[in-house]
């Protein structure tokens, strides 16, 4: 490259003392520029005095016009003759960073959402409450469900009421809804469907306490309720009834458990190609795999070992039906959350959110098992 162009005093130095004499083709420094001259050549603004130069010295001559952009300056006490290749170090064949270069970010690690430490201890308190009231006496698991009944169904219709306005009736709710439980394990599915109807019954009825307005948005919600969350809980209480009840309802919690597991880890690891990501995008096709995988696996031991007269070929299906279950069971709260604005039903489990955000999976889960487990090796 020519570089009378680049470093001599018309486009790379500054105007000032130490220029040492024209250079040929150069238009002469000072009050001597002429506006001949002055009209070929582009205006050069004026920078702020405190402005250092490229080097880091400050400018002597304060008040002196300065190019734009990266400031060049002449360190030789004069100028290279016509045609000589430029010493200047910022010559065109070695161009100066700006900048110096910034280090690449570090990629980021994939987080679970939540606080995974209170997560992992509040589901271990809560296997060893469920495991040690299901072996040592049924009538204790029985109230521990219908407990959880009650206060999914205080999450659930505390929620609708916040952010659409609905106002399901709890009270008839509530005690309808243990009463569910207890008559499922007392009368069996008879009792289960006797208690259902009398609750709708009695949310139409509380409601009528009040004024007409929004009365259908009301009762409907409160219908919804009491069959989303008591009586799908009323085949847990179904599968304890049975001789070998408190390994039936052990296997219907390990295989839930570990398709949740399943899903959560290989999606975590390997998930690419959401599942459904207008409902729940954080779920994935490989995450639905490992569910399948992981429950089936679960499936066939857990029938082999724990349910007598069961075998393991019953147990893959069993397996399967649970990971597709409690995905849909997952997708459906995520679509009733989404619906509602919100990430979780409550905060009453930390790491967790609310008992409905675990009630999730479990709930629909429970008929399947319910009924595969009679097909597969009768009511007991």
């Amino acid at each position: 490259m020519n570089d009378s162009s680049w470093g001599a005093p018309p486009q790379a130095g500054y105007w000032g003392p130490s220029a040492q004499g024209p250079v040929q083709g150069a238009a002469p420094a000072g009050p001597t520029y002429d506006a001949h001259h002055a009209q070929h050549t582009r205006p050069m603004p004026i920078v702020p005095d405190d402005v250092p130069t490229h080097g880091g010295d400050q400018d002597d001559n304060r008040g002196a016009a300065r190019l734009s952009g990266p400031t060049v300056r002449d360190d030789t006490p004069q100028a290279a003759p016509y045609g000589a290749p430029s010493h200047n170090p910022q010559s065109p064949q070695e161009p100066m960073p700006s900048a110096a270069p910034q280090p690449a970010p570090a990629p980021q690690k994939k987080s679970a959402g939540r606080d995974l430490g209170a997560a992992i201890g509040v589901g271990v308190g809560l296997g060893a409450v469920i495991v040690a009231s299901l072996f040592v006496v049924k009538a204790v698991f029985v109230g521990v469900v219908a407990v959880a009944v009650v206060v999914g169904l205080w999450e659930l219709t505390s929620r609708l009421e916040e952010r659409k306005g609905i106002k399901a009736p709890l009270v008839p709710l509530a005690v309808g809804g243990a009463a569910m439980v207890v008559a499922g394990y007392v009368r069996g599915a008879e009792g289960a469907w006797v208690a259902m109807a009398l609750t709708a019954l009695a949310v139409l009825v509380w409601r009528m306490t009040e004024p007409p307005e929004g009365y259908l948005k009301d009762v409907t919600a409160g219908v919804f309720a009491a069959f989303y969350v008591p009586f799908l809980a009323t085949f847990v209480a179904l599968m304890l009834a049975a001789d070998d009840g408190p390994r039936r309802v052990l296997t219907f919690l390990l295989l839930t458990v570990v398709s949740d597991t399943g899903a959560y880890a290989i999606g975590w690891r390997f998930g690419k190609r959401k599942l459904a990501p207008r409902i729940s995008p954080g779920k994935t096709r490989e995450g639905l795999i490992g569910a399948v995988t992981f429950a089936m696996a679960a499936g066939a031991l857990c029938m082999q070992f724990l349910i007598e007269d069961g075998t393991w070929w019953q147990g893959l299906l069993l397996g399967l039906a649970v990971a597709a279950s409690a995905t849909l069971g997952d997708l459906g709260e995520s679509m009733i959350k989404r619906d509602l604005g919100i990430k979780d039903m409550g905060t009453l489990l930390p790491g967790h959110g609310g008992i409905m955000d675990r009630l999730d999976s479990l709930l629909p889960t429970a008929p399947v098992v319910w009924l595969l487990l009679v097909i597969f090796v009768g009511s007991g």
